[in-house]
């Protein structure tokens, strides 16, 4: 008798085991349909193994940024809109977080009686985006980070200076400060250009035989006019464009060009160098719709001693802040015949590649042209410098006023 109520008691006890694991089981699957049901049906696991996969590349290879030489990464944050003057500006208001990995020591940051203070150059021209519209990026930049920010009057060159309580705050207020001048920065119109004169008299002399048998061989072909031909006296090929903003900008990228002579006659071994300009390029894909005409311009021993030192400047300039970087090897490139100056002489294009305004442009059909002058000699002489060249300006010779100038000997 015993024993059968043991049994049973035993049998009993499995049962509720049973029954309770059955329940637990089914709980489970309730809970785990209706966690399911209250997630948004994008939250699949292949989007989280793509978002996965996007932040590890977005942490290994994080977005950079160059300030005044000094290079921040992007972090990847939830970015804010205001509706505003530069609500087109990526990192106003607290998207600037995603700017601040730089330590405070990275600033001349002072100690005051009152806390701490530190001042940084800005051209009086980039006042109103630290100010914004009624103000409001100051107060919003003051607000989030418990600072005080003093800026000159506009007109007035000198400095912003940044006051706060704690030295993190300060360096937090003077990021985001730098974070904004580098973005609308980017918006000016260049103001200089490194530049390879090529205005030399028999090059010139050259170039005006190009022109005139141009228009008289092909002035019938579309958009061919006088109009859109070099001025002779302003041959040139291009390294890159600053956009320098005050007198003190200038005066920094004159002597950043000075520090760079030893470089450069390390590679032209202090001597001049023998050049030929010789031909013409286009960099479109169709001919008959051009915009620029480029001179080719060789080294007569065959090397590659321009392109070597046009790469060198823009790569110490880019380092310092003053140049960006648009490509890997510098397209050094001289304008012989350019749209931009139908409506303005003066005009140049911001880079080889680029089509400022085509819209407003009227491309010219270049396919006879290169065909009846595509290796045409313009003239030869010995190239000995470079030049840090001012925009819309003209010397006593014709060519650009210069801001600075380095010699190959």
């Amino acid at each position: 008798m015993l024993r059968i109520v043991l049994l049973l008691l035993l049998l009993l006890l499995l049962l509720l085991l049973l029954l309770y694991s059955l329940s637990r089981g089914l709980l489970s699957e309730t809970l785990k349909a209706e966690v399911e049901s209250r997630l948004p049906s994008t939250f699949s696991c292949e989007h989280r193994a793509a978002q996965s996969s996007l932040c590890v590349m977005e942490v290994l290879r994080p977005a950079l940024i160059n300030i005044s030489g000094r290079v921040y990464r992007k972090n990847p944050v939830q970015e804010e809109s205001y509706e505003e003057e530069e609500d087109d500006y990526p990192c106003s208001g607290a998207a600037a977080e995603q700017c601040l990995d730089e330590p405070c020591d990275a600033y001349d940051i002072q100690q005051t009686d009152r806390g701490f203070r530190c001042a940084i150059d800005v051209p009086s021209v980039l006042y109103k985006y630290i100010i914004g519209k009624k103000g409001e990026t100051r107060k919003r930049l003051e607000s989030d980070t418990k600072t005080s920010i003093s800026i000159p009057k506009q007109g007035v060159e000198g400095q912003i200076v940044v006051t706060g309580a704690h030295r993190a705050a300060v360096a937090s207020a003077v990021t985001r400060v730098e974070v904004l001048i580098d973005s609308f920065r980017r918006k000016q119109p260049f103001t200089h250009f490194l530049s390879f004169a090529l205005n030399h008299p028999q090059v010139q002399q050259g170039f005006l035989r190009f022109r005139e048998q141009v228009l008289e061989r092909c002035g019938q072909d579309a958009g061919v006019d006088e109009s859109i031909f070099q001025n002779p006296a302003k041959l040139h090929l291009t390294i890159g464009t600053l956009a320098l903003l005050n007198e003190q900008e200038v005066t920094r990228a004159s002597k950043l060009l000075q520090q760079c002579q030893d470089v450069i006659r390390d590679i032209t071994e202090a001597k001049p160098l023998p050049v030929e300009v010789r031909g013409i390029e286009y960099m479109n894909d169709d001919p008959s719709m051009v915009d620029v005409l480029y001179a080719k311009v060789r080294v007569q021993d065959g090397s590659d001693k321009p392109q070597q030192i046009a790469d060198r400047l823009v790569e110490c300039f880019a380092a310092a802040g003053l140049m960006e970087r648009e490509r890997d090897r510098v397209k050094i490139h001289g304008t012989v015949m350019n749209t931009l100056f139908r409506k303005d002489p003066s005009a140049e294009d911001k880079s080889a590649s680029a089509r400022p305004g085509a819209k407003d442009r009227e491309a010219f059909n270049a396919k006879n042209i290169l065909q009846m002058f595509g290796e045409v000699y313009f003239g030869a002489f010995e190239l000995n410098s470079v030049q840090l060249s001012q925009r819309f300006s003209t010397d006593d010779t014709g060519y650009y006023s210069s801001a600075g100038r380095v010699t190959f000997s």
